[in-house]
């Protein structure tokens, strides 16, 4: 099994909520995305994930398996 990238794990943190990197590398990519500071706190209220998630969906839809044609 291969290893997943810097770029892919963020992407899935984002996404699923479950950190699949180092929280201080996906914390960065969050405040870049939202394009505003985020407080470590923020992380668990329940209107901040939702945000979260949606900022990562475009891209885990993307990255995901598809089937050759």
């Amino acid at each position: 099994m291969q290893t997943l990238t810097k770029e892919q794990a963020i992407v899935i943190s984002g996404f699923t909520g479950f950190t699949a990197i180092a929280f201080s590398d996906f914390h960065e990519d969050v405040e870049k995305r939202l394009g505003r500071p985020i407080w470590t706190h923020q992380f668990a209220d329940p209107n901040i994930q939702k945000e979260i998630k949606e900022a990562y969906r475009e891209d885990f839809i993307a990255m995901c398996f598809k089937e050759n044609p």
